[in-house]
């Protein structure tokens, strides 16, 4: 078999765990603007409540990610994905109980929460199991590329997903958006088949989970940053355009989605040829031109285009700080190094929902996306400290 033949059979089961990626966060997409309003419509809570509902799916990633590294560390992608796919199944068959008949909000509240946990969890364990799979199938050297194809599913999957779930949602209700998205992980397993297993990587004794964040905080903490902006659109980009009575308020995530993938297509392999770090500076100084341009906007398309500025800016931080974080690692931690790397984006979902809520109720909606452009330039001071540390330990290391 030739190495280009060889080459084409890799690129095709990397397009194939794309397409399993896409499928499950699909679920989330659907979830994101949803969920908040049903929990203030339907359900009466707060804006804080809203918030919660949308984020909670990822704190169970931030605990379960390194539980979800170690079992692609030692068992491989394949179970780890097949896994969490059953998680999304459960999660989304829980979420479409809150829409039955019952005692109380409180209740219908508390079964939607149970839901979002076991969703989350099901994005923990898909997600590294998939990145660590495609980085086994490709090698780590294409790791920038591999991490732009798979953050191209997943965004694109998110720009879909909002407004296909506000429409199952207007349409059919509630139920019907969470029922889509146990459907959705059962096409994924289908495509699991044709994709082959990669042994997991041997290795010395394994360091603790937070040994391995230790190493590599500083470019967790960039992609922390970063995600402020993505989630503050996801959970209040919608209810932005309703408050101010704008048209097209489901428009918000595939603005920011045709953004993301753009970029990725276009310049998914600048990380590889660049470096992470020049890279992820000039997408945070554009990621807060968007969020700034969000907050100051006048009409909807203003705040469109501040959406899609914004995905063209989120686009390939993760790609460019996860080449940096492959590279800090020895191959048989890689799963673990990349569930702790991705947990730091997690911080920014989990808790930019509840805590932008609380500034939306005391200084309106515009206000959490003041707080997304502050955070990007927070991420691009920190990646340029980052920056001049490389450079000073390359310079060492030349003399």
């Amino acid at each position: 078999m030739t190495s280009s033949t060889t080459s084409d059979r890799a690129h095709m089961h990397l397009v194939l765990l794309a397409a399993v990626l896409f499928l499950s966060y699909l679920c989330v997409g659907m979830a994101l603007p949803v969920v908040p309003v049903f929990v203030t419509g339907r359900l009466g809570f707060g804006n804080a409540w809203a918030g919660l509902g949308a984020g909670i799916a990822f704190f169970a990633t931030i605990v379960s990610r390194g539980h979800a590294g170690a079992v692609t560390d030692l068992r491989g992608g394949r179970p780890a994905v097949a896994r969490g796919l059953a998680y999304y199944v459960a999660g989304a068959l829980t979420s479409m109980c809150a829409a039955l008949p019952l005692s109380s909000p409180a209740v219908a509240l508390a079964i939607l929460l149970c839901g979002r946990l076991l969703a989350g969890l099901g994005e923990s364990l898909v997600t590294v199991g998939v990145v660590g799979w495609g980085i086994g199938l490709a090698g780590p050297q294409r790791s920038g590329q591999v991490l732009a194809l798979i953050g191209a599913a997943i965004y694109g999957a998110l720009a879909v997903g909002g407004p296909v779930g506000l429409a199952l949602l207007d349409r059919h209700g509630f139920a019907a958006a969470m029922g889509a998205g146990a459907l959705l992980p059962c096409l994924a397993l289908l495509a699991l088949r044709a994709v082959p297993h990669v042994a997991p990587q041997a290795g010395a004794v394994r360091p603790s989970f937070f040994s391995v964040v230790g190493r590599i905080w500083g470019h967790g903490a960039v992609v922390c940053l970063q995600g402020i902006g993505f989630a503050a659109i996801g959970a209040f980009f919608a209810l932005h355009c309703m408050d101010r009575h704008w048209s097209h308020a489901g428009l918000g995530l595939t603005a920011f989605g045709g953004g993301f993938v753009l970029m990725r297509v276009l310049g998914g392999q600048l990380p590889d040829r660049f470096g992470g770090l020049p890279v992820a500076m000039a997408s945070l100084a554009t990621e807060a031109l968007g969020q700034w341009l969000i907050w100051s906007a006048a009409t909807p398309g203003a705040a469109l285009a501040g959406a899609f500025l914004t995905g063209l800016g989120c686009s390939l931080v993760f790609p460019a700080m996860g080449r940096e974080v492959v590279r800090l690692v020895a191959p048989y931690l890689r799963g673990t190094a990349l569930g702790a790397f991705a947990a730091f984006q997690d911080i920014a979902y989990a808790f930019t929902g509840p805590l932008a809520g609380l500034v939306a109720d005391r200084a309106g909606y515009g206000g959490v996306f003041a707080i997304g452009a502050a955070a990007a330039m927070a991420g691009l001071a920190l990646a340029c400290a980052l920056w001049r540390v490389q450079a000073g330990r390359a310079a060492a290391a030349a003399r």
